[in-house]
């Protein structure tokens, strides 16, 4: 459910880069204070793109501040404070939450127990606050695990209930005209997480005897380029609504991270193959 959207920062200028980490630093200092300290154990890249996306979409009044804290004690750093950046850190804890319920359900994870006990108090506040976008997820993931359940499992409404959650947490204000494109742009990421997700996890989930939507698929002979074709399809999704928002403010870096940044593992998971294979064939 988290570390996919992330910017490429390598080809990011350093004004880029400190635009970046103020907004993730910001998200890191709005769950201490609304979470507390152990809030910011959830802290993800994920947000800091809704974060940044609200932020840019909206343009809330926003407060610039310089300090030091726990993760970075001797050096004072820059982070940003928003209402946008506060609905983010929140999405933020609650997915957090679930994300350690999944773990506890998948394979009786003691750290998915701790994380799930840990941060439901988080989860109960978040709730409180934002009852359509809890309930969201909620009922999505509900779903998505009795799906996962059955003998013969969807992988396309898998798919899609991943987006149904996630397109929950991209919208902030449900009766805005851009509520709707918001959704959409969630739901589309949500789908590709997910399959990139079980793309990822097919060969340790097969060795450990879990569920992988992605086990219909695998003895076809196109197999990766099947896997790689509706990747691209799912985030072309989540693009073209992402082009249709008025956005100015930091457009660069979210479109770094919408359209490179979101490849970032692939690329890599699939280079250390391609070693290991030459290796294995200069043997």
């Amino acid at each position: 459910m988290f570390g996919y959207i992330a910017p490429v920062l390598s080809v990011l200028s350093e004004e880029q880069k400190q635009r970046y980490r103020s907004f993730y630093c910001g998200v890191c200092h709005a769950l201490r204070e609304r979470h507390g300290q152990t809030g910011r154990l959830s802290l993800s890249n994920d947000m800091t793109f809704l974060a940044m996306l609200l932020s840019s979409l909206y343009e809330p009044e926003t407060g610039a501040t310089d300090s030091r804290c726990g993760v970075h004690p001797v050096k004072s750093h820059a982070y940003l404070s928003s209402p946008m950046i506060d609905f983010a850190a929140d999405m933020n804890a609650l997915l957090f939450y679930y994300k350690c319920v999944d773990q506890r359900m998948d394979d009786r994870s003691l750290r998915g127990k701790a994380g799930e006990n840990l941060f439901r108090k988080a989860m109960d506040k978040v709730r409180a606050d934002y009852p359509l976008q809890a309930e969201g997820v909620r009922k999505a993931l509900d779903e998505l695990w009795q799906e996962e359940k059955k003998p013969d499992p969807v992988p396309d409404r898998l798919c899609n209930l991943s987006g149904e959650m996630l397109g929950s947490v991209f919208v902030p204000f449900p009766e805005d005209p851009w509520a709707g494109i918001l959704r959409s742009l969630g739901a589309g990421l949500g789908r590709f997480i997910y399959w990139m997700d079980a793309w990822e996890d097919f060969d340790e989930d097969r060795k450990k005897g879990r569920f992988n939507p992605l086990t219909v698929y695998r003895d076809r002979p196109d197999y990766q380029d099947f896997c790689r074709e509706t990747l691209e399809f799912l985030i072309a999704d989540a693009a073209e609504c992402f082009e249709v928002l008025p956005l100015e403010q930091d457009l660069d870096i979210l479109r770094n991270i919408l359209y490179s940044g979101v490849w970032q593992r692939y690329t890599l998971i699939t280079e250390k193959a391609k070693k290991r294979k030459e290796d294995s064939d200069a043997k």
